[in-house]
């Protein structure tokens, strides 16, 4: 069984560091939720992939946007930037 997860990376407090609109922070985390179950579906046995993984994305959002990085052969997708848009 796939065991996919995803992360801040470094670490959640220099990604988010205190961004006061944690509806957003929701967001993140729930479009994350569903790129991941997404790389899932497509990579069933990501240990054993051999390909290159995809490049760094970005995901627009209507309160912001965030980049993230798939590393197929580690079943991680990790989260390298979150930016809110301007109040």
């Amino acid at each position: 069984m796939s065991e996919w997860n995803w992360e801040y990376f470094p670490d959640p407090r220099s990604i988010i560091g205190d961004t006061p609109d944690l509806a957003f922070v929701a967001q993140v985390e729930e479009r994350a939720d569903e790129l991941l179950r997404a790389a899932a579906a497509l990579y069933l046995d990501g240990t054993s992939f051999q390909g290159q993984s995809p490049p760094l994305q970005t995901e627009i959002l209507p309160c912001g946007m965030f980049e993230y990085l798939v590393i197929v052969r580690q079943e991680r997708l990790y989260i390298t930037q979150v930016t809110p848009w301007p109040l």
